[in-house]
């Protein structure tokens, strides 16, 4: 199963090794789609946790317990296709190549399957196009 989370850390347990005692202590895999973590600093983090379902309830639970914000997010890309030019910049930027150019007509496609919303989509487009569900 996976979940993806939103952590927000604070300044005391920015330096402790997370995603080790996810696999070490709960069988839980994170992928780590984006962070923003200093010392000192309040750190955040998007992950996409993979794992047994119970194990990724005991290690949510463990993160909490460590004053470590979880939050499960629901959020989606959305595509405005009147706003769309279809220009394929952000097939650029895509990681997991959810979006891209189809070659025989050049119109934008996008694969919501395929999506880990990292929103690296999001800035790249100049017609603002893409935004988020929430």
């Amino acid at each position: 199963m996976k979940k993806r989370v939103t952590l927000t850390f604070p300044k005391q347990t920015v330096n402790m090794p997370i995603t080790y005692r996810l696999a070490k202590d709960f069988n839980v895999a994170a992928n780590i789609i984006r962070a923003q973590v200093a010392p000192n600093q309040v750190g955040k983090g998007v992950l996409e946790l993979s794992g047994d379902i119970d194990q990724l309830d005991e290690a949510i639970d463990w993160m909490r317990n460590q004053g470590i914000d979880v939050s499960l997010s629901s959020r989606e890309i959305l595509i405005d296709e009147d706003l769309c030019v279809h220009c394929g910049l952000c097939t650029g930027v895509c990681p997991t190549g959810a979006l891209r150019l189809d070659p025989d007509s050049f119109k934008l496609v996008f694969n919501r399957a395929q999506c880990i919303v990292c929103e690296q989509c999001i800035p790249t487009c100049p017609v603002q196009a893409i935004s988020t569900n929430l």
